[in-house]
């Protein structure tokens, strides 16, 4: 996305009371104390580690790798990607920096298309 994003915090708030669920439910859905994330919605600590991330995801009906960014973190697959190919990853991710959204859904079908050849 581009431009300002919501904080993450304000963002799973906002999220969690569209979908009616209660902080105390919300944090027993996570195994969280409903404390830690009251902290968490009020952007007053840090988000959670990435499988709490993913299952705040699940239960808002957002994208996971969406919401870890707003968390200022990476899917551990991505970040073994980029790991295994920094330079190549980064070339790519570079040269797509001024491409649209449908440009980049575009590029992503190519390369499952030939990925799958």
């Amino acid at each position: 996305m581009v431009g300002r994003r919501e904080k993450f915090g304000a963002f799973v708030r906002r999220e969690r009371e569209k979908k009616g669920i209660s902080l105390r439910e919300m944090a027993r859905m996570i195994d969280v104390s409903p404390t830690y994330l009251s902290f968490v919605e009020r952007d007053a600590m840090r988000p959670p580690a990435e499988d709490k991330v993913k299952a705040i995801a699940k239960i808002i009906n957002c994208d996971a790798d969406d919401l870890l960014a707003r968390a200022g973190r990476l899917s551990a697959d991505i970040a073994d990607i980029i790991k295994r190919r920094p330079v190549e990853i980064a070339a790519l991710l570079r040269n797509t920096e001024e491409l649209t959204a449908e440009e980049i859904v575009q590029l992503a079908r190519q390369a499952q298309k030939t990925k799958d050849e």
